[in-house]
């Protein structure tokens, strides 16, 4: 399977000064082509960052954005906002919050035909057909399109703003944390209504989130993010099985067990999660980590090989 995306070196600090907010540090990683990769961590870890990077929201420090496709490689990192603009219609993005993200003034018919006007699409007559399929594509129905985004539920905004996403035709999409300001009871359905779309559509994803149990279920992949840096990549079925960074084992032992009977056999995270103005020298899990020797405070870790299609960045090989 080719690489559409490679991330090489991507870093992003904000602020400037001696100790800037350092929120991406020299994070690589490849996304697939069709594949849905998971990008998980605790919150600061740098992940919603790495989305906006990618979608040019806000612009990289330092590093290389590699997308290949239609026979070329670009450098989304080095290209000006117009040199991305005809890009927009390949990288998309789902956001967090499905209200904030919808203008409360217009109505969903003038929400989808903005994003088709922006992109030259279903011009004139085609429009209003094509406006009512994004939304049967997204289970809403075709009266939909005259109802102000205040008169939907918050499963029904999200549908939309997935319609908004899908209707410029992308390639690849960002899905930012799209459930986390849903009810439980709607998430399964957003994960279902994702998963057929991507079949359907040949999409590849790239699957923000810190629910776990979700990122089992829908990702081919998963990278491990730990303040603003790769702890783990590796397929989802080896690292829910047999995780090798501590970090990744961590948090999968803080996710919730279903059996109150049942014992943890490894550790919780202890401590809070340090500034990313003043990282830890050397591994920066280290000032939480139950494994910590002297070492891990100057050692240079790198990813280094755990398996096939695995990397890690403990540069321990005892645990």
């Amino acid at each position: 399977m080719n690489d559409l995306i490679e991330i090489r070196g991507l870093r992003k600090h904000f602020g400037s000064g001696p100790h800037p907010v350092r929120a991406v540090e020299d994070v690589s990683f490849s996304i697939r082509n069709g594949e849905t990769l998971g990008l998980v961590g605790e919150s600061g870890s740098g992940k919603s960052t790495i989305g906006r990077l990618l979608t040019r929201l806000v612009d990289p420090t330092a590093g290389e954005m590699l997308y290949h496709a239609d026979g070329r490689q670009r450098d989304l990192a080095q290209l000006s906002q117009s040199q991305y603009r005809p890009l927009r219609s390949d990288i998309q993005i789902i956001f967090q919050d499905p209200y904030a993200s919808l203008n409360p003034r217009m109505r969903i018919r003038q929400v989808l035909a903005e994003a088709l006007d922006t992109h030259g699409l279903a011009k004139g007559a085609e429009r209003l057909p094509r406006i009512h399929e994004l939304l049967q594509q997204v289970g809403l129905r075709p009266e939909h399109a005259e109802r102000f985004p205040h008169e939907f539920s918050g499963g029904q905004r999200q549908r939309i703003g997935i319609a908004r996403a899908l209707a410029v035709q992308p390639k690849f999409i960002v899905a930012d944390e799209p459930l986390s300001a849903l009810d439980v009871s709607i998430q399964a359905q957003v994960v279902n209504l994702l998963g057929d779309l991507k079949e359907q559509l040949g999409l590849t994803l790239l699957f923000i989130s810190h629910d776990l149990d979700v990122v089992e279920y829908l990702c081919d992949r998963v990278v491990v993010l730990y303040l603003g840096r790769v702890m783990e990549i590796a397929p989802t079925e080896a690292l829910y099985a047999q995780p090798a960074h501590p970090y990744t084992r961590a948090l999968l032992a803080a996710a919730p067990i279903p059996d109150p009977a049942q014992r943890r056999t490894i550790p919780l995270l202890q401590g809070d999660l340090p500034s990313p103005a003043n990282p830890p020298s050397g591994c920066v899990f280290r000032t939480r980590c139950p494994h910590a020797v002297d070492a891990c405070a100057s050692v240079d870790v790198q990813l280094r090989p755990a398996g096939e299609g695995r990397w890690t960045a403990c540069w321990r090989t005892d645990l």
